[in-house]
């Protein structure tokens, strides 16, 4: 963890009186959760921060965190943990920031019990009947259910794009008008693209698709030749790319919203967004023929997955990946596959034994793609899926 920057408690005329305007719905020992995603209230970060220092003992719950919402060091939060990791958070775990491994469909559970908060921070925009959530719903709307006091940073410039109704009882301490969170494409490169080729093959026409964020599922995406629905954590780019082709059937749905401004603009007024409870329940996703398509940092030479970290080097999180692994093996006509390159960040991604410990079980994964081609995993015993494995690594 960095040390504090001194400056931080500088703060503006406007973020004084936001800071008191929170402060007053603090106690030591509270825990106060930050909504995430690319709405995430971070015009309240250095306010919240400024709060908490005067009340003390105060503690932090942060999700998919894109950016850091607050200076997070021990005179402001003596105690921070995630449900997630994220671009903002990757070289914060170990220290001062802990990083609680728990699949998405169980954080509402987590907030109801373990990490039950006191107050949620939450972006929200003015809607019918209220303020509602915009680029993202989440697991806030599970914090909103558990009682939480809910503080709001009303951000006009969210894109109305939420199924869930306006929220009661509401408490606003800022406004603003600030774009979500902007997020570059992936890059285009010839071993993704050859993965995409290998998964939009697996994927007949009208299936439901899930795809996890990053490169190789953008480029699995954009491979498509069939229309298919939408039906994932996440909605980015490459979904704007399946419109554009007319291969997108009916209205995506997701609970995140993550891409350039283009996915934003594309998104207001369509009702794409609806809470984790509904996105990630997996007796839904199964309910029907689902394709999951996800991504791993490694994968054993049984099938197993490790898409969180390396040892106590956490990168992402558990997150949707075993939710929709999970239902898509248990989908009639369904499928489970991970799509992966030979070699990510200079490490080979076949290994003997994971990093971690397995975020996806080798019973949730069916089919293993790379650049080199598909290892079908079903019905074999853990040699044969080893053999099947190292061939499409050229071994």
């Amino acid at each position: 963890m960095t040390a504090r920057d001194p400056g931080a408690d500088e703060l503006t005329a406007e973020e004084l009186a936001t800071a008191e305007r929170i402060r007053s719905h603090l106690r030591r020992g509270a825990l106060v959760a930050v909504a995430d995603g690319a709405g995430a209230p971070s015009g309240l970060g250095r306010p919240l921060a400024h709060a908490a220092r005067q009340v003390g003992g105060v503690r932090l719950l942060l999700g998919w965190s894109f950016e850091l919402p607050a200076p997070l060091d021990p005179t402001a939060f003596p105690d921070v943990r995630a449900i997630i990791g994220g671009y903002g958070l990757r070289r914060r775990f170990g220290g001062h920031v802990h990083y609680v491994p728990a699949r998405l469909s169980a954080v509402p559970a987590l907030l109801h019990s373990a990490l039950r908060p006191d107050v949620l921070l939450a972006g929200l925009r003015p809607g019918p009947g209220g303020l509602v959530f915009g680029s993202e719903v989440g697991w806030a709307r599970a914090a909103v259910d558990a009682g939480a006091t809910v503080l709001a940073e009303v951000n006009h410039g969210l894109p109305a794009a939420a199924r869930e109704p306006a929220l009661r009882d509401v408490i606003e301490v800022a406004e603003t008008h600030r774009a979500p969170l902007a997020l570059k494409l992936p890059a285009v490169d010839p071993v993704s693209q050859a993965i995409g080729k290998h998964v939009a093959a697996l994927v007949p026409a009208g299936a439901r698709v899930q795809f996890g964020p990053g490169g190789v599922g953008d480029a699995a995406l954009r491979a498509l030749e069939v229309p298919v629905r939408v039906d994932s954590g996440i909605v980015g780019d490459a979904v704007l790319d399946l419109a554009a082709r007319g291969l997108l059937d009916g209205m995506p749905l997701a609970t995140y919203l993550a891409g350039t401004s283009a996915v934003y603009e594309w998104a207001d007024g369509r009702p794409i967004l609806a809470r984790i409870e509904h996105t990630h329940d997996p007796s839904r996703l199964a309910a029907q023929p689902l394709v999951a398509v996800n991504t791993a940092l490694e994968v054993d030479h049984t099938g197993a997955v490790n898409v969180e970290g390396f040892a106590s080097d956490v990168v992402a999180g558990v997150g949707g990946h075993p939710d929709f692994a999970g239902a898509a093996v248990r989908s009639l006509a369904g499928l489970s596959v991970v799509a992966v390159p030979t070699i990510r960040g200079g490490r080979r991604t076949l290994v003997e034994r994971l990093a971690a410990p397995a975020s996806t079980s080798r019973s949730d994964v069916d089919v293993v793609v790379t650049e080199m081609g598909v290892a079908d995993l079903r019905g074999l015993d853990d040699r044969e899926r080893s053999v099947s494995l190292s061939a499409i690594w050229g071994d």
